[in-house]
This record gives C-alpha cells, sequence and structure tokens, in this order.
C-alpha cells in the first residue's frame, strides 16, 4: 500500500526549496478522490510573423495538404488547428510594428495621439483565475523586458526576460545567501536535485510506479532547464564583442535566438507542472540581430522586409523554421504524462501567432494563428475571409470559455470561433 503525499510536498536543502508537481498519490491525501488537472493558456507571439506561401495550405478542413512549415509540425497534427482570415479590426499606427502592442489586446490605432492600450488575454485571464496559483501570471521575453501583457488601465506588466530570473523564482526559494550559493553550485555543474537526492529516493519509495514515472520526467526537465541556464549565464563573464548599438544588459549572447527561445519554453513545463501559473505569455522579439544560424547572414528584421528577393527570403524561412521547430519541441514537452497520466497538452491551450500577417508590407491582416492543446476539435486548417477578417478575440472568447471563465465578449470580439 503506498503513502499518500500532501500537495505541499516539497524538497528542501540548505535553505532551498523544489516544488513537486501534482502526483496521483496527492489526490489520495485529499480523500482518495481524482483532483480535475487545472486548465492553462500558454501565448507565444513571433512577432515577424511567418511567410505565408510556407505556412497556409490551399485545401480547407481535416484532409488539407501539408506545406513546408506544417512538416515541421506534423507530428502534432491532430493536435493543433491553423487559422487563416483572422485579424485585429483597425491597427493602422503610428509605426508599423506598434501592432505588437495590441497582439494581445487588439486595441485600436495602436502609437497613434491619444492611444491607451486595453487589458490584454492573459491579464484578463489572470484576473479571473490568478489568485489561485503563486503567480497569477507569468510574462517572459527572448530579448529586453517589453511583453505584450497590458493591465486594465493599459500599463505594460515587463517581462522577465533572463531565465535565471525565472528559475530562481520557481526553485531557488530561501535567502539571497543561500541562492547565491546555489547558483554558484549550478555554475559548478551540480543540479539543484543533487542536493535533495535522498528525499527523492525517500519519496520514490513509497509512490506508485506512475508517480516514479512522471518524477523522472520533471526531474529530467529540471536538469535540461539547468544546463539551458548554465549555457545562458556562461556568457555574462565574457568581454562582449565592439558593436555600433549598446547590447541589452544582462542579456547573454542576444544574437542566440533560438537558444534564447528554447530556454523560455523550456521552463514553461516546469511552470505548469509546479502549478506556479496558469497562465504564460511569451513574446519573441525582432531585435535580436543577425541570429547565429547557419545559412543567415544578415538580421531577422531586415530579412523580414525581403522584397521577394529569393536569396533573403531563404535566410528568412531558415529562421523561421527554427522558431517552428522550437515550438514543435516544445509541445513534446507537454506531451509528457503528468497529473492523472494524462499530459499537459491535455490542459493547456498553446496559442501561436503573430501580430503580423505580412511583415514584407507590415500588413497586420490575415494572421498566421495556430492554436494546439487542450481539448479542443484539432486536426484542421480553418481558413476565414482574407478581405474581410473574423475578429481574432472570436477566437480569444472562445479560449476563456474553455478554461471555465465565464465571458461572452473580449476585446473587439463579435462573437465566438468553433475550436
Amino acid at each position: 500500500m503506498h503513502t499518500p503525499l500532501s500537495r505541499r510536498t516539497a524538497l528542501k536543502a540548505s535553505g532551498i526549496t523544489v516544488a513537486l508537481p501534482l502526483l496521483e498519490s496527492m489526490s489520495m491525501a485529499v480523500g482518495d478522490t481524482q483532483i480535475t488537472p487545472p486548465k492553462r493558456m500558454v501565448c507565444i507571439c513571433n512577432t515577424l510573423g511567418l511567410h505565408a506561401p510556407s505556412l497556409f495550405p490551399q485545401r480547407t478542413g481535416s484532409d488539407y495538404e501539408s506545406t513546408e512549415y506544417l512538416e515541421i509540425l506534423k507530428r502534432h497534427r491532430e493536435k493543433f488547428t491553423l487559422f487563416a482570415g483572422l485579424s485585429h479590426p483597425n491597427q493602422v499606427g503610428k509605426d508599423p510594428h506598434d501592432t505588437e502592442m495590441t497582439f494581445l489586446t487588439s486595441a485600436r490605432n495602436p502609437g497613434l495621439g491619444g492611444f491607451r492600450n486595453t487589458i490584454s488575454l492573459d491579464q484578463f485571464a489572470a484576473e479571473k483565475i490568478g489568485n489561485v496559483t503563486r503567480y497569477p501570471s507569468v510574462s517572459l521575453s527572448s530579448n529586453r523586458r517589453k511583453s505584450q501583457s497590458f493591465t486594465r488601465n493599459g500599463v505594460m506588466i515587463p517581462a522577465d526576460d533572463m531565465p535565471s530570473q525565472v528559475y530562481t523564482k520557481l526553485f531557488l526559494r530561501g535567502s539571497q545567501k543561500e541562492i547565491r550559493q546555489q547558483r554558484q553550485r549550478l555554475a559548478d555543474g551540480h543540479s539543484t536535485l543533487d542536493s535533495v537526492i535522498e528525499q527523492i529516493r525517500s519519496i520514490e519509495r513509497t509512490i506508485p510506479s506512475a508517480d516514479k514515472r512522471q518524477l523522472e520526467q520533471y526531474f529530467d526537465s529540471i536538469r535540461v532547464a539547468e544546463t539551458e541556464l548554465n549555457n545562458s549565464e556562461v556568457w555574462l563573464d565574457r568581454p562582449k564583442p565592439s558593436v555600433q548599438t549598446a547590447p541589452p544588459e544582462n542579456i547573454a549572447d542576444p544574437s542566440d535566438l533560438v537558444g534564447r527561445v528554447r530556454s523560455l519554453l523550456n521552463l514553461i513545463p516546469l511552470i505548469l507542472q509546479t502549478d506556479s501559473s496558469r497562465v504564460i505569455s511569451v513574446v519573441i522579439q525582432s531585435d535580436h540581430g543577425t541570429p547565429k544560424i547557419e545559412g543567415v547572414s544578415d538580421g531577422h528584421h531586415p530579412l523580414s522586409h525581403h522584397g521577394q528577393d529569393p536569396e533573403r527570403i531563404a535566410q528568412l524561412k531558415i529562421i523561421e523554421t527554427e522558431i517552428l521547430a522550437c515550438l514543435s519541441d516544445f509541445l513534446d514537452g507537454l506531451k509528457q504524462p503528468s497529473e492523472n497520466g494524462s499530459g499537459l497538452l491535455e490542459q493547456t491551450s498553446v496559442l501561436f501567432g503573430s501580430n503580423l500577417g505580412n511583415a514584407n508590407a507590415h500588413d497586420p491582416r490575415n494572421l498566421p494563428i495556430i492554436l494546439a492543446g487542450g481539448k479542443h476539435n484539432h486536426g484542421r486548417f480553418i481558413q476565414h475571409n482574407k478581405k474581410d477578417n473574423v475578429p481574432l478575440c472570436n477566437l480569444f472568447v472562445s479560449l476563456l470559455q474553455s478554461m471555465g471563465i465565464e465571458s461572452d465578449q473580449f476585446g473587439s470580439s463579435t462573437g465566438t470561433l468553433d475550436i
């Protein structure tokens, strides 16, 4: 007979606390009843869009043909829906890239005189369900602290752009001295888990095999995150190259676009598994310079304005292929068994898209939108009117409702979408 664990069980050593994911044996501790896994939402925005001819199929429905970009996601075909013909109305603003501010809000005419942003989708959800977790929401950015998260008063919530900051919040709880010591241990190649190995073994002796497998996967995720953290932080002590523009403070190698995106996405399963937050937003910024990717010799932003030059489009597609590969690997990580034998992906709606449908023309219409995970009717390509787009906020309302949030209107919505 297995000993039930308290939901508050955690591993502690040297003042450092490591939270545990929700296990089946924890449900037994509250009366041997099944705990319904909570619903979560992750919103990811690639601010420079995706090359539409490489993404969208010709046929709609469930028998759509694969495309160059969809091939990257083919193993998840039954777990996502691709939308076309969605956008926010009236997005002409002071600067074409000001639509980055409104991707999750839909506020009209961004950047023009008198403009005031509105509440973002993630913050609206956090208002409704955020009180049940340590962090109502988590906002992440691949570079600098600019986010797409805005309060009801239109104030931007700064993003975390360093994986170490997020990791510290999640795992290194203790005094500042204890945290410094533990971070030094990480730099020396010692995992946080090494300090609590005996406690891990003690717990494993008392839990069923299904929980053991889940813990092993969870601890593997922690070690991966630690590796990514170390790979990023090692650059902090190296001299920075001489460039014309000042590098962002405390950001390790900003040109490593793929590395920075992966390090952020690797943290999200940990945030969800520990139930630290159920609402997460991620911005893949446009200001990484020339990405350190083989075959790319110009900046991501300049390449997005390719002017139909085949060579520039080829380089842009290399970058976007890497970003979609990060998304695919992220979905793999969410498929790992979690609560009650189901994967995190079953309980997590992942919205991936952009504020630009055609970055070459700064066009904010016909946005590339992928909805993955959650218990939605996936495996489809849904094409709405290319000239008279459906409000993207209709999808936002449907997402909110799928999370159990009672709302029939958000932003510029005019209804809901079938998801």
